[in-house]
């Protein structure tokens, strides 16, 4: 029987709480200290996670319980100095997206976990997602070039415009959330990027002059293809059109039915309905003699339908084997650098008012 890996939980948001269940409901983990700014003095942690060691310190944390593997939870500016110590360390790294504010600061956290021979997992949740799997197979079989539709509009408030705000003081929502969808058209395209565009408009004083909490990219691929992603987070932001994730190819179309459509959706900021794709719509555009179509669409509904939280178990679970099985994570490390790359071009693109080439 393999030894249990002693993990470190850093960072207790949405994310690292649901990543901390995870490891906890896990045979494989053991779960050494949980550490965020307050964590010693936190009152509301959930009861399973109640009695573990706490650390308000990082550093601190990470000398004192020397764990097997981190789990990095924190805001995006943390991200490469944490995960390079850990690997320092000899930990394993399970990192949250994006990887860093940079692309040089994200290709050294991949260079740390090579020289360290250590694991690098970055939290890529929708690859996780059986639902999302299908939607990315059957885009694929639809011929090329492919159009690929993408946006998740945050209407935000209290709470969750604070966590908004806070990461704003890093990174623009394009490159936050954008990372998740641009590594999905890159999965169903399988071409490479070779120019972006975008654009973003500010629409509050409540953030920084030189940020915008609205925008959007266009991506050009070498086979045709093109995608566009949308983000937008605020209390100013529309709930109407939040969910789109359509893909339309020379043989049809494939398309998500947005949550709040199949009734399991409660508003653009709820969590829960973010991943949500149960129910796809297959649209054929093949047609007879007289020009209308000799197939009617095809609704596929998903039986396995995973939550935030169960998405974040799959996560760890392959976190896990990762280590145990020493998988090879050359091509994940390499695609995760390489979406982070797309969205800070169109970060760039924004504040130039220019296309930006991806093949310099």
């Amino acid at each position: 029987m393999q030894e249990r890996v002693r993990v470190l939980v850093v960072g207790l948001g949405n994310m690292g709480l649901s990543h901390a269940k995870a490891y906890h409901a896990l045979e494989g983990f053991e779960i050494v200290g949980l550490c965020s700014r307050h964590a010693t003095t936190l009152t509301d942690l959930p009861p399973e996670l109640a009695e573990y060691p706490r650390f308000d310190e990082y550093y601190e944390a990470l000398k004192a319980v020397k764990p097997d593997a981190v789990s990095i939870n924190t805001y995006p500016d943390t991200h490469a100095a944490y995960a390079c110590s850990a690997f320092e360390a000899g930990a394993h790294v399970f990192l949250e997206k994006p990887m860093a504010p940079t692309v040089e600061e994200s290709q050294q956290v991949v260079d740390a976990a090579v020289k360290a021979n250590r694991k690098l997992v970055v939290g890529y949740i929708l690859r996780h997602h059986p639902s999302w799997a299908k939607f990315v197979e059957l885009a694929q079989g639809l011929g090329k070039p492919l159009v690929m539709r993408m946006n998740l509009n945050q209407q935000s408030s209290g709470n969750e415009w604070g966590v908004h705000r806070q990461l704003m003081q890093s990174m623009s929502p394009i490159v936050d959330c954008g990372v998740h969808y641009v590594d999905i058209m890159c999965l169903m395209s399988g071409a490479k990027p070779v120019r972006v565009n975008a654009m973003g408009a500010r629409l509050t004083d409540e953030i920084a002059p030189d940020m915008y909490n609205y925008g959007q990219l266009q991506v050009f691929f070498d086979d045709g293809s093109v995608g566009w992603y949308e983000a937008g987070w605020g209390p100013m932001m529309s709930e109407t059109a939040f969910f789109v994730k359509d893909v339309v190819g020379p043989k049809g179309c494939v398309s998500i039915v947005a949550a709040e459509q199949a009734g399991q959706g409660h508003g653009s900021s709820d969590v829960e309905g973010h991943a949500k794709a149960n129910l796809l719509r297959l649209h054929h555009s093949r047609t007879d003699g007289k020009g209308f179509f000799v197939k009617e669409d095809e609704l596929i509904e998903m039986e396995d339908e995973p939550g935030h939280d169960d998405l974040c178990f799959r996560e760890q679970v392959f976190f896990l084997k990762a280590i145990q099985d020493n998988v090879d994570l050359t091509e994940h490390m390499r695609d995760a650098v390489n979406s982070l790359r797309i969205v800070l071009a169109a970060d760039k693109s924004v504040r130039t008012g220019r296309s930006v080439s991806l093949l310099e």
